[in-house]
């Protein structure tokens, strides 16, 4: 096969029991340069504890999750012989909206050249193990969903996973927009944009604070864009503030609208009892292009809530690159800053600069849409830390 990984069309039943089934795995054969990081990118795996861990166990990998070369390792994606009438039956599974994302992402290996053939043509059908069990204890036949329109046609529809998150209220407010685009960088012949960036961050932040039963206002919104895969996402000026509000040219009207936006809705919540509130600026940086810089950190002065929260995801984020990227450093930095999105808003607030949008390899994490959705995936595990 053209492709790195080569998937060994052989498949065994393993020696463990889980939920009473003997689970089968897609397996590869390691080859140079095969990393985990690699390999779940590779696969859309999301590299999440559970998913990590069971990787570990059904391979007994070292701690360092090394692998070696010319041997054969299972993924955790299960492998079942499809049916030939439907997902669901074919998994013992009624959960129509389970049955979607299993079948949109056999489509996307497929379109990948991941797979080589479609499921209902070989019978083959994969189901990533998190999709399944990674949330012990729901009845996931009876898990409901929330609709969040925003995320766009594709996401809008949320399965709640669990409820971890459960009475936290996250205000996500996405840098910049509407007639104010942000920091700009050039890549090639296109122009980068912070504000279309930052904002599919948001989006993608938002989904997964949404599964663990958060809830979520995005104060800066664009109803045509939903997350989207590009890499380069084209620049417009329709973004508004939440409830339609029109995104003021001048800067200080900007931010003062959208600070009080957050407080209203946050003295809301506040009459209801809610007390786990928190406030999340995500912006983009601008500076010489050939100035590396890491996601680094700003809280409100005197905010030992505030301080405690940036503290924990700068860890969060460092703990992922040493894990990911051996050896590559991570230099971000979490500092108090008496900044006007810090200093005028009343809940807990932190402030992420999450990277320069001039400089070429700080560039990849904004336009490889697997480093967005990482980047979304790490923030919002380091909230779940602090919740």
């Amino acid at each position: 096969m053209g492709f790195r990984l080569k998937i060994l069309l052989v498949f065994w039943f393993i020696s463990i029991t889980l939920l009473g089934k003997e689970l089968q795995y897609v397996e590869f054969r390691a080859k140079p340069g095969d990393a985990t990081y690699l390999l779940f990118k590779k696969y859309q795996l999301e590299s999440s504890k559970c998913n990590l861990d069971h990787f570990k166990e059904i391979n007994k990998l070292p701690e360092d999750m090394s692998l070696f070369i010319g041997r054969t390792y299972k993924l955790p994606v299960v492998v079942y012989t499809y049916n030939s009438v439907n997902i669901r039956t074919t998994i013992n599974n009624t959960d129509l909206n389970l049955a979607k994302r299993i079948q949109a992402y056999n489509e996307a290996m497929l379109k990948k050249g991941v797979r080589e053939k479609d499921y209902r043509e070989d019978n083959i059908l994969w189901v990533p193990y998190d999709y399944l069990f990674c949330d012990a204890g729901i009845n996931l036949t009876t898990q409901s969903t929330v609709d969040f329109p925003l995320l766009g046609e594709k996401f809008k529809t949320v399965q709640i996973r669990d409820k971890k998150l459960e009475g936290s209220i996250y205000y996500i407010i996405a840098g910049h927009g509407g007639p104010d685009p942000g920091a700009m960088g050039k890549y090639g012949s296109h122009t980068l944009c912070e504000d279309e960036y930052a904002y599919d961050i948001a989006l993608r932040m938002a989904k997964n604070l949404l599964e663990h039963s958060a809830k979520v206002y995005l104060i800066t919104q664009d109803k045509n864009d939903g997350i989207r895969d590009d890499a380069i996402l084209d620049p417009d000026k329709d973004e508004v503030y939440y409830k339609n509000k029109t995104i003021p040219l001048n800067q200080i009207a900007r931010l003062d609208l959208g600070c009080s936006i957050v407080n209203e809705l946050y003295a809301e919540h506040k009459k209801n009892g809610d007390k786990k509130q928190l406030a999340i600026n995500l912006h983009v940086d601008s500076r010489s292009s050939g100035q590396r810089i890491d996601m680094f950190f700003y809280y409100k002065p005197d905010d030992n809530k505030g301080q405690e929260i940036a503290n924990t995801l700068r860890d969060k984020v460092e703990k992922k690159y040493n894990h990911h990227q051996k050896n590559r450093g991570y230099y971000g930095s979490v500092k108090s800053r008496n900044l006007h999105m810090l200093r005028k808003v009343i809940p807990t607030s932190v402030f992420i600069e999450l990277g320069n949008i001039r400089n070429s390899a700080d560039q990849k994490r904004f336009i490889v849409k697997e480093n967005r959705q990482a980047v979304a995936n790490w923030l919002v595990e380091g909230l779940m830390e602090v919740h």
